[in-house]
Protein backbone atom coordinates (compact mmCIF):
# COMPACT_ATOMS: atom_id res chain seq x y z
CA UNK A 1 0.00 0.00 0.00
CA UNK A 2 1.28 3.31 -1.12
CA UNK A 3 0.57 6.77 -2.18
CA UNK A 4 1.63 7.43 -6.13
CA UNK A 5 2.58 10.79 -7.51
CA UNK A 6 3.09 11.65 -11.04
CA UNK A 7 4.66 15.09 -11.68
CA UNK A 8 4.77 17.11 -14.91
CA UNK A 9 5.38 13.72 -16.44
CA UNK A 10 6.35 13.46 -20.14
CA UNK A 11 7.39 10.51 -22.66
CA UNK A 12 8.62 11.65 -26.13
CA UNK A 13 9.69 9.25 -28.67
CA UNK A 14 12.19 10.09 -31.77
CA UNK A 15 10.45 11.72 -34.95
CA UNK A 16 9.51 8.89 -37.50
CA UNK A 17 8.52 10.94 -40.61
CA UNK A 18 6.48 7.77 -41.56
CA UNK A 19 4.12 8.22 -38.79
CA UNK A 20 3.82 11.80 -39.24
CA UNK A 21 0.00 12.69 -40.18
CA UNK A 22 -0.98 9.31 -38.27
CA UNK A 23 -1.63 10.76 -35.06
CA UNK A 24 -3.16 13.41 -33.32
CA UNK A 25 -0.45 13.67 -30.90
CA UNK A 26 1.59 16.32 -30.21
CA UNK A 27 5.04 16.69 -32.36
CA UNK A 28 7.79 19.25 -31.72
CA UNK A 29 11.67 18.94 -32.44
CA UNK A 30 12.44 17.08 -28.99
CA UNK A 31 9.90 14.02 -31.04
CA UNK A 32 6.32 12.72 -30.48
CA UNK A 33 4.51 13.59 -26.86
CA UNK A 34 3.00 10.24 -26.11
CA UNK A 35 2.46 11.51 -23.06
CA UNK A 36 2.27 15.06 -21.99
CA UNK A 37 2.60 17.08 -18.56
CA UNK A 38 0.89 14.27 -16.78
CA UNK A 39 0.07 15.02 -12.95
CA UNK A 40 -1.89 13.10 -10.71
CA UNK A 41 -1.52 12.11 -6.83
CA UNK A 42 -3.10 8.70 -5.79
CA UNK A 43 -4.03 8.23 -2.59
CA UNK A 44 -2.99 4.98 -0.82
CA UNK A 45 -4.97 2.45 -1.04
CA UNK A 46 -6.98 4.26 -3.64
CA UNK A 47 -8.07 2.36 -7.12
CA UNK A 48 -7.42 4.75 -10.09
CA UNK A 49 -8.60 3.96 -13.33
CA UNK A 50 -6.70 5.18 -16.46
CA UNK A 51 -9.22 5.40 -19.87
CA UNK A 52 -9.20 6.46 -22.97
CA UNK A 53 -9.16 5.46 -26.49
CA UNK A 54 -6.64 3.63 -28.10
CA UNK A 55 -2.77 5.59 -28.55
CA UNK A 56 -3.98 7.82 -25.92
CA UNK A 57 -0.73 7.11 -23.71
CA UNK A 58 -2.58 5.41 -20.83
CA UNK A 59 -0.81 2.31 -20.91
CA UNK A 60 2.44 4.09 -21.79
CA UNK A 61 1.81 5.98 -18.02
CA UNK A 62 1.07 2.90 -16.58
CA UNK A 63 5.11 1.37 -18.23
CA UNK A 64 6.35 4.09 -16.60
CA UNK A 65 5.49 3.67 -13.21
CA UNK A 66 6.49 0.05 -13.61
CA UNK A 67 9.82 1.05 -14.48
CA UNK A 68 9.37 -0.55 -18.10
CA UNK A 69 9.35 2.70 -20.00
CA UNK A 70 11.79 5.59 -19.08
CA UNK A 71 10.67 8.66 -18.03
CA UNK A 72 11.56 11.67 -20.57
CA UNK A 73 11.22 14.21 -18.10
CA UNK A 74 8.66 14.93 -14.74
CA UNK A 75 8.92 12.87 -11.28
CA UNK A 76 7.50 10.04 -10.22
CA UNK A 77 6.84 9.03 -6.33
CA UNK A 78 6.22 6.27 -4.29
CA UNK A 79 5.48 6.75 -0.88
CA UNK A 80 7.41 9.92 -1.19
CA UNK A 81 10.68 8.19 -2.71
CA UNK A 82 11.72 9.41 -5.86
CA UNK A 83 11.70 6.56 -8.87
CA UNK A 84 13.05 7.44 -12.45
CA UNK A 85 15.99 5.86 -11.42
CA UNK A 86 14.85 2.96 -9.28
CA UNK A 87 14.75 -0.76 -11.01
CA UNK A 88 11.58 -2.01 -11.20
CA UNK A 89 12.27 -5.00 -9.04
CA UNK A 90 12.76 -2.46 -6.48
CA UNK A 91 9.62 -0.26 -6.74
CA UNK A 92 7.63 -2.43 -4.76
CA UNK A 93 5.16 -3.39 -7.74
CA UNK A 94 3.38 -6.01 -9.76
CA UNK A 95 2.16 -5.60 -13.00
CA UNK A 96 -0.78 -7.52 -14.32
CA UNK A 97 -0.91 -8.08 -18.49
CA UNK A 98 -3.76 -8.45 -20.74
CA UNK A 99 -1.98 -11.14 -21.90
CA UNK A 100 -1.52 -13.19 -18.88
CA UNK A 101 1.92 -13.52 -19.05
CA UNK A 102 2.10 -17.15 -17.08
CA UNK A 103 4.82 -19.67 -17.81
CA UNK A 104 3.60 -22.35 -19.83
CA UNK A 105 5.71 -24.61 -18.31
CA UNK A 106 4.90 -24.30 -14.87
CA UNK A 107 1.90 -25.49 -13.04
CA UNK A 108 -0.43 -22.50 -11.33
CA UNK A 109 0.99 -23.06 -8.13
CA UNK A 110 4.38 -23.05 -9.49
CA UNK A 111 3.48 -19.65 -11.06
CA UNK A 112 2.41 -18.41 -7.92
CA UNK A 113 5.57 -19.23 -5.89
CA UNK A 114 7.67 -17.82 -8.79
CA UNK A 115 7.70 -14.65 -7.46
CA UNK A 116 8.90 -15.23 -3.95
CA UNK A 117 11.73 -18.37 -5.11
CA UNK A 118 14.15 -15.19 -5.36
CA UNK A 119 13.55 -14.00 -1.42
CA UNK A 120 14.75 -15.10 1.72
CA UNK A 121 11.10 -16.28 2.44
CA UNK A 122 10.95 -19.95 3.83
CA UNK A 123 9.06 -22.72 2.01
CA UNK A 124 6.69 -22.76 5.11
CA UNK A 125 6.02 -18.66 4.38
CA UNK A 126 5.81 -18.99 0.75
CA UNK A 127 3.44 -22.30 0.83
CA UNK A 128 1.24 -19.96 3.32
CA UNK A 129 1.08 -16.62 1.05
CA UNK A 130 0.36 -18.71 -2.14
CA UNK A 131 -2.77 -20.47 -0.48
CA UNK A 132 -3.61 -17.25 0.51
CA UNK A 133 -3.91 -15.98 -2.38
CA UNK A 134 -5.16 -19.04 -4.09
CA UNK A 135 -8.24 -18.97 -1.59
CA UNK A 136 -8.70 -15.38 -2.26
CA UNK A 137 -8.94 -15.92 -6.19
CA UNK A 138 -10.93 -19.32 -6.02
CA UNK A 139 -8.04 -21.25 -7.72
CA UNK A 140 -8.14 -23.73 -5.12
CA UNK A 141 -8.89 -26.51 -6.99
CA UNK A 142 -6.33 -25.92 -10.36
CA UNK A 143 -3.30 -25.82 -8.54
CA UNK A 144 -1.51 -28.60 -10.17
CA UNK A 145 -3.22 -27.90 -13.52
CA UNK A 146 -0.48 -26.08 -16.31
CA UNK A 147 -1.86 -22.78 -18.01
CA UNK A 148 -3.30 -24.84 -21.44
CA UNK A 149 -5.75 -26.31 -19.30
CA UNK A 150 -7.44 -23.53 -17.85
CA UNK A 151 -9.83 -21.36 -19.16
CA UNK A 152 -9.46 -17.42 -20.16
CA UNK A 153 -10.79 -16.34 -17.03
CA UNK A 154 -8.85 -19.10 -14.92
CA UNK A 155 -5.90 -18.05 -16.10
CA UNK A 156 -6.33 -14.06 -15.14
CA UNK A 157 -6.94 -15.12 -11.91
CA UNK A 158 -3.84 -16.65 -11.86
CA UNK A 159 -1.99 -14.12 -13.66
CA UNK A 160 -3.51 -11.80 -10.89
CA UNK A 161 -2.61 -13.76 -7.45
CA UNK A 162 0.89 -14.14 -9.08
CA UNK A 163 1.03 -10.42 -8.90
CA UNK A 164 -0.91 -10.33 -4.74
CA UNK A 165 1.31 -13.01 -3.74
CA UNK A 166 4.09 -10.14 -3.25
CA UNK A 167 2.09 -8.07 -1.62
CA UNK A 168 3.44 -5.27 -3.01
CA UNK A 169 2.84 -1.97 -2.76
CA UNK A 170 1.06 -0.81 -5.53
CA UNK A 171 -0.85 -3.06 -7.98
CA UNK A 172 -0.81 -2.06 -12.46
CA UNK A 173 -3.03 -3.45 -14.18
CA UNK A 174 -2.62 -2.94 -18.04
CA UNK A 175 -6.55 -3.92 -19.98
CA UNK A 176 -6.26 -7.28 -17.76
CA UNK A 177 -10.24 -8.27 -19.14
CA UNK A 178 -9.95 -7.24 -22.84
CA UNK A 179 -9.24 -10.93 -24.21
CA UNK A 180 -11.89 -12.38 -22.32
CA UNK A 181 -15.72 -12.47 -23.50
CA UNK A 182 -18.39 -10.25 -22.45
CA UNK A 183 -20.30 -12.42 -19.79
CA UNK A 184 -16.17 -13.50 -18.37
CA UNK A 185 -15.49 -9.85 -18.34
CA UNK A 186 -18.46 -8.77 -16.04
CA UNK A 187 -17.80 -11.81 -13.77
CA UNK A 188 -14.11 -10.71 -13.32
CA UNK A 189 -14.76 -6.86 -12.49
CA UNK A 190 -16.93 -8.47 -9.76
CA UNK A 191 -14.11 -10.07 -8.56
CA UNK A 192 -11.53 -7.41 -9.05
CA UNK A 193 -13.80 -5.36 -6.65
CA UNK A 194 -14.19 -8.09 -3.83
CA UNK A 195 -10.13 -8.18 -4.57
CA UNK A 196 -9.43 -4.71 -3.65
CA UNK A 197 -11.50 -4.43 -0.46
CA UNK A 198 -9.62 -7.67 0.83
CA UNK A 199 -5.44 -6.78 0.19
CA UNK A 200 -4.22 -3.86 1.30
CA UNK A 201 -2.91 -2.42 -2.28
CA UNK A 202 -2.58 0.81 -4.62
CA UNK A 203 -4.67 0.16 -7.64
CA UNK A 204 -3.56 1.45 -10.94
CA UNK A 205 -5.79 0.24 -13.91
CA UNK A 206 -5.71 0.82 -17.39
CA UNK A 207 -8.77 0.49 -20.20
CA UNK A 208 -10.57 1.64 -22.88
CA UNK A 209 -13.52 0.02 -21.58
CA UNK A 210 -15.52 2.95 -19.92
CA UNK A 211 -17.61 0.51 -17.95
CA UNK A 212 -14.89 -0.90 -16.19
CA UNK A 213 -13.42 2.84 -15.88
CA UNK A 214 -17.15 3.30 -14.23
CA UNK A 215 -17.95 0.27 -12.21
CA UNK A 216 -14.07 0.03 -10.81
CA UNK A 217 -12.80 3.36 -10.14
CA UNK A 218 -12.42 5.47 -6.96
CA UNK A 219 -11.57 8.12 -9.71
CA UNK A 220 -10.75 7.69 -13.17
CA UNK A 221 -8.58 9.49 -15.47
CA UNK A 222 -9.80 10.25 -18.89
CA UNK A 223 -6.64 10.39 -21.46
CA UNK A 224 -7.10 11.45 -25.00
CA UNK A 225 -3.97 12.53 -27.45
CA UNK A 226 -1.23 11.85 -24.57
CA UNK A 227 -2.83 14.65 -22.19
CA UNK A 228 -5.38 14.21 -19.07
CA UNK A 229 -8.80 15.54 -20.11
CA UNK A 230 -10.54 15.59 -16.32
CA UNK A 231 -9.57 13.73 -13.11
CA UNK A 232 -12.88 12.84 -11.14
CA UNK A 233 -15.16 10.17 -9.61
CA UNK A 234 -17.55 8.13 -12.31
CA UNK A 235 -20.16 9.84 -11.07
CA UNK A 236 -18.53 13.77 -11.37
CA UNK A 237 -17.27 12.46 -14.79
CA UNK A 238 -20.43 11.59 -16.10
CA UNK A 239 -22.47 14.82 -14.54
CA UNK A 240 -19.68 17.40 -15.09
CA UNK A 241 -17.77 16.75 -18.24
CA UNK A 242 -15.61 19.49 -18.66
CA UNK A 243 -15.67 19.09 -22.40
CA UNK A 244 -17.36 17.35 -25.50
CA UNK A 245 -14.54 14.59 -25.51
CA UNK A 246 -15.47 13.66 -21.72
CA UNK A 247 -18.89 13.91 -22.15
CA UNK A 248 -19.06 11.85 -25.42
CA UNK A 249 -16.76 8.91 -24.46
CA UNK A 250 -18.36 8.61 -20.80
CA UNK A 251 -21.56 7.36 -21.19
CA UNK A 252 -23.64 4.07 -22.76
CA UNK A 253 -24.84 5.15 -25.47
CA UNK A 254 -23.06 8.11 -25.44
CA UNK A 255 -24.49 11.66 -25.11
CA UNK A 256 -26.17 13.22 -28.11
CA UNK A 257 -24.66 16.60 -29.79
CA UNK A 258 -27.15 19.31 -31.34
CA UNK A 259 -26.38 22.73 -33.06
CA UNK A 260 -28.39 24.75 -30.99
CA UNK A 261 -28.50 28.39 -29.40
CA UNK A 262 -27.96 29.80 -25.74
CA UNK A 263 -30.40 32.38 -25.05
CA UNK A 264 -29.53 35.10 -22.47
CA UNK A 265 -33.18 36.60 -21.16
CA UNK A 266 -34.05 38.54 -18.30
CA UNK A 267 -31.10 37.04 -16.19
CA UNK A 268 -31.84 33.56 -17.06
CA UNK A 269 -30.63 31.20 -19.47
CA UNK A 270 -32.49 29.41 -22.15
CA UNK A 271 -31.23 26.40 -24.83
CA UNK A 272 -33.04 26.54 -28.01
CA UNK A 273 -33.57 23.36 -29.65
CA UNK A 274 -36.06 23.43 -32.87
CA UNK A 275 -39.36 24.30 -31.56
CA UNK A 276 -38.03 23.55 -27.96
CA UNK A 277 -36.95 26.75 -25.86
CA UNK A 278 -35.85 24.97 -22.51
CA UNK A 279 -35.15 27.04 -19.38
CA UNK A 280 -31.92 25.87 -17.69
CA UNK A 281 -31.88 25.94 -13.44
CA UNK A 282 -30.81 28.52 -11.61
CA UNK A 283 -27.43 26.33 -10.85
CA UNK A 284 -26.57 26.22 -14.10
CA UNK A 285 -27.46 29.80 -14.93
CA UNK A 286 -25.40 30.63 -11.94
CA UNK A 287 -22.26 28.86 -13.41
CA UNK A 288 -22.53 30.76 -16.89
CA UNK A 289 -23.37 33.97 -15.38
CA UNK A 290 -20.07 33.48 -13.79
CA UNK A 291 -18.26 32.64 -16.47
CA UNK A 292 -19.60 35.73 -18.51
CA UNK A 293 -21.22 33.37 -21.33
CA UNK A 294 -23.24 35.08 -23.80
CA UNK A 295 -25.92 34.00 -25.78
CA UNK A 296 -24.63 32.67 -29.16
CA UNK A 297 -24.59 29.63 -30.82
CA UNK A 298 -23.45 26.32 -28.64
CA UNK A 299 -23.55 22.40 -29.13
CA UNK A 300 -26.14 21.20 -27.01
CA UNK A 301 -25.44 17.45 -24.76
CA UNK A 302 -28.15 15.28 -23.69
CA UNK A 303 -27.69 11.71 -22.47
CA UNK A 304 -30.10 9.45 -24.10
CA UNK A 305 -31.75 8.58 -20.91
CA UNK A 306 -32.65 12.27 -19.80
CA UNK A 307 -35.18 12.65 -22.55
CA UNK A 308 -38.74 11.76 -23.21
CA UNK A 309 -41.20 11.23 -25.58
CA UNK A 310 -44.27 14.60 -25.90
CA UNK A 311 -47.24 15.11 -27.03
CA UNK A 312 -47.16 18.34 -27.42
CA UNK A 313 -46.40 20.65 -30.91
CA UNK A 314 -44.84 23.20 -29.03
CA UNK A 315 -41.67 22.92 -27.06
CA UNK A 316 -40.58 19.98 -28.32
CA UNK A 317 -38.41 18.84 -30.89
CA UNK A 318 -39.64 16.47 -34.30
CA UNK A 319 -37.56 13.09 -34.98
CA UNK A 320 -38.23 10.48 -37.66
CA UNK A 321 -37.47 6.68 -36.44
CA UNK A 322 -34.77 4.91 -38.08
CA UNK A 323 -34.46 2.04 -35.96
CA UNK A 324 -36.13 0.51 -33.09
CA UNK A 325 -34.60 -1.68 -30.67
CA UNK A 326 -36.00 -4.00 -28.01
CA UNK A 327 -33.86 -4.05 -24.94
CA UNK A 328 -36.28 -6.05 -23.01
CA UNK A 329 -36.77 -3.14 -20.27
CA UNK A 330 -35.70 -0.41 -22.56
CA UNK A 331 -36.27 0.96 -25.89
CA UNK A 332 -33.80 1.94 -27.57
CA UNK A 333 -34.97 4.82 -30.32
CA UNK A 334 -32.72 5.76 -33.20
CA UNK A 335 -33.95 8.93 -34.72
CA UNK A 336 -33.05 11.53 -37.04
CA UNK A 337 -33.40 14.70 -35.30
CA UNK A 338 -32.35 18.33 -36.29
CA UNK A 339 -30.20 16.89 -39.42
CA UNK A 340 -28.36 14.44 -37.27
CA UNK A 341 -28.57 11.10 -35.53
CA UNK A 342 -30.07 10.72 -32.20
CA UNK A 343 -30.75 8.22 -29.30
CA UNK A 344 -33.21 8.02 -27.30
CA UNK A 345 -33.80 5.86 -24.22
CA UNK A 346 -37.51 4.76 -22.83
CA UNK A 347 -38.21 2.61 -19.87
CA UNK A 348 -40.78 0.16 -21.50
CA UNK A 349 -42.54 -0.06 -17.97
CA UNK A 350 -43.43 3.78 -18.74
CA UNK A 351 -45.14 3.10 -21.99
CA UNK A 352 -48.76 1.61 -22.86
CA UNK A 353 -49.13 -1.05 -25.88
CA UNK A 354 -50.52 1.57 -28.54
CA UNK A 355 -47.32 3.81 -28.17
CA UNK A 356 -45.34 0.83 -27.76
CA UNK A 357 -46.60 -0.11 -31.24
CA UNK A 358 -46.19 2.93 -32.91
CA UNK A 359 -42.65 3.37 -32.16
CA UNK A 360 -41.81 1.54 -35.97
CA UNK A 361 -39.92 2.86 -39.00
CA UNK A 362 -40.57 5.67 -40.20
CA UNK A 363 -42.68 7.21 -37.72
CA UNK A 364 -42.48 10.66 -36.54
CA UNK A 365 -42.35 11.33 -33.08
CA UNK A 366 -41.91 14.71 -31.14
CA UNK A 367 -39.13 14.82 -28.01
CA UNK A 368 -38.06 17.02 -24.82
CA UNK A 369 -36.25 17.14 -21.77
CA UNK A 370 -35.31 18.89 -18.60
CA UNK A 371 -33.21 21.66 -18.29
CA UNK A 372 -31.48 20.00 -15.31
CA UNK A 373 -29.95 17.59 -18.19
CA UNK A 374 -28.70 19.84 -20.16
CA UNK A 375 -24.52 20.20 -21.25
CA UNK A 376 -23.58 23.67 -22.73
CA UNK A 377 -20.72 23.28 -24.82
CA UNK A 378 -18.54 25.77 -26.73
CA UNK A 379 -18.68 24.71 -30.43
CA UNK A 380 -15.19 25.74 -31.11
CA UNK A 381 -13.44 24.90 -28.46
CA UNK A 382 -15.62 21.83 -27.60
CA UNK A 383 -15.52 23.23 -23.43
CA UNK A 384 -18.49 23.14 -21.19
CA UNK A 385 -19.56 26.39 -20.58
CA UNK A 386 -20.03 26.03 -17.23
CA UNK A 387 -16.75 25.19 -15.65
Amino acid sequence: MASVSLRHIQKIYPNNPDETGKHNLKVTEEGVHAVDDFNLDIRDKEFIVLVGPSGCGKSTTLRMVAGLEQITDGELYIDGELMNDIAPKDRDIAMVFQNYALYPHMTVKENLEFPLKNTKMSQAEIDQKVKQAASILDIQDYMDRKPKALSGGQRQRVAIGRAIVREPKVLLMDEPLSNLDAKLRNQMRAEIIKLRHRIDTTFIYVTHDQTEAMTLGDRIVIMKDGMIQQIGTPQEVYNEPVNMFVAGFIGVPQMNMFDGNLVYEDDTYFVKLDDAKIKLPPEKCAHLSANKVDSGSVKIGIRPQHISLSDSTGQSVEGVIDITEMMGSEIHLHLTACGQDTIIILPTMDLDNAVSDSLTYGAKVRFTFNGRAVHVFDPHTGRNLEY
